[in-house]
């Protein structure tokens, strides 16, 4: 589908699109922060994973074909890696990254939820930010797993983490 309206190839999608999942919150911060609390690892073990799981390790390579890799950790002490690689990257205004493929641009172990993300902070007024964060799938039944799976209530209680996190400060 292309979007003639649209100069960006790599648009944020709809949530209406039958392959997306999206959510979006407006924060009191601004797009630099957003980004940041997304960036920098220390930042991002503190909101990432819905609580009463953490994040026990974050390695990242901000450029396009570099690492992403969050390893989440459950209440028992069980960690899943979640690796993938970023592809494209606009410092305080888009993160694109997925799990498809690992650094070097190795395909990925098949994924209960393959997808590519893209998460985006737009200035929205004074010191306010728009963000949106769009899983894209490969098939609308990846995307009806990932629903069933708890797409909005995890990466919902994410973003109301992060809100928490930006509003320390």
């Amino acid at each position: 589908m292309t979007d003639t309206t649209n100069p960006d190839p790599c648009r944020t999608v709809a949530a209406s699109d039958a392959h997306a999942l999206s959510l979006t919150r407006l924060y009191d911060a601004t797009p630099e922060q957003v980004f940041r609390a997304w960036t920098e690892p220390e930042l991002l073990k503190q909101w990432f994973v819905p609580r009463p799981w953490t994040i026990s390790r974050v390695q990242q390579d901000l450029r396009p074909g570099g690492q992403s890799l969050v390893v989440m950790r459950d209440p028992e002490g069980n960690e899943y890696p979640n690796d993938g690689v970023f592809l494209e990257i606009v410092p305080d205004r888009k993160l694109v990254f997925t799990n498809i493929f690992t650094p070097g641009w190795v395909p990925a172990d098949p994924q209960p939820i393959r997808m590519i993300a893209v998460v985006s902070f737009e200035p929205e007024g004074e010191g306010k930010t728009r963000y949106t964060a769009t899983a894209m799938h490969w098939s609308a039944a990846d995307r009806e797993t990932h629903e069933k799976m708890g797409f909005h209530e995890g990466w919902g209680q994410c973003a109301d983490q992060l809100a928490e996190l930006l509003a320390k400060g």
